[in-house]
């Protein structure tokens, strides 16, 4: 029996990296669904969407958009759409653009993936890194993207982790090789706000990047991307500092007043 992937997203339903990985899919199964955002939600994170009902467009067989958000669209994937039978796999992305060090906190194509695995289902996001506006090497996850998850899933990962992979901006061939990393941390900060006026004289803003590389150690997930090699990272929500816990608790265990 084939594995039942699920693919989604958080770039939309008409995205290009939606391509990408549906190709990287069908070479892994013959059992490919595809349930993504209606429009882009990139920077949606975990958000769910609460305060207005939620709408599916079937597309054609085994091709879905959903009025929401990642989350919403692996949610409703979930539960909804592949009746009984869950998938075996969750696959988010190709992200156009790097999910790496900060980003993963307030990325989409990661907060699908979350979802899959809270749902109990192996899941992985993959993106590709882009450093030109132009140019974005589709043939990269493409080529090498089938291959690194039949690797990962042979391996086998826990429960409580997704796995975040990101490639290059290079083409196939001049990848140099994987490495497994862990979540990088930049050194200053790159989002930033540009002020622009509308014809009206009013004041609106637009968020951009500053495209200024950082220098991270190695073995991170952004020295791995800048020096042309495919990062594997396992990433999970275990979010408590455990230093700090145990220095906090003992300052504070105890009565409220003292």
């Amino acid at each position: 029996m084939s594995m039942r992937i699920l693919c989604s997203n958080d770039d939309g339903i008409h995205a290009r990296g939606l391509e990408s990985l549906v190709k990287i899919a069908r070479q892994l199964s013959d059992d490919v669904w595809v349930v993504a955002p209606q429009e882009e939600q990139s920077g949606a994170a975990r958000a769910l969407t609460l305060a207005h009902p939620i709408r599916i467009r079937k597309y054609e067989e085994k091709r879905f958009a959903v009025s929401g958000t990642p989350t919403d669209a692996v949610m409703m994937g979930v539960t909804k759409i592949l009746g009984e039978k869950k998938p075996d796999l969750v696959l988010s992305g190709v992200n156009n653009g790097q999910n790496v060090a900060e980003d993963v906190t307030f990325s989409g194509t990661i907060a699908a993936a979350l979802q899959g695995m809270t749902f109990g289902v192996p899941s992985i996001a993959l993106s590709l890194a882009r450093f030109s506006r132009e140019t974005a090497r589709w043939q990269t996850p493409e080529a090498h993207g089938s291959s690194i998850i039949r690797r990962l899933l042979d391996q086998g990962w826990p429960s409580d982790v997704v796995i975040n992979i990101n490639f290059p901006d290079a083409d196939p061939d001049d990848v140099k090789d994987i490495e497994v990393t862990s979540q990088g941390h930049r050194d200053a900060v790159q989002l930033y706000a540009e002020e622009r006026q509308d014809l009206r004289g009013g004041s609106y803003y637009w968020y951009g990047y500053t495209g200024q590389l950082s220098d991270p150690p190695e073995g991170t997930d952004l020295r791995a991307i800048y020096d042309g090699r495919i990062s594997v990272t396992p990433l999970h929500l275990a979010l408590t500092h455990m230093d700090s816990h145990a220095a906090l608790s003992k300052a504070l265990t105890g009565p409220a007043t003292r």
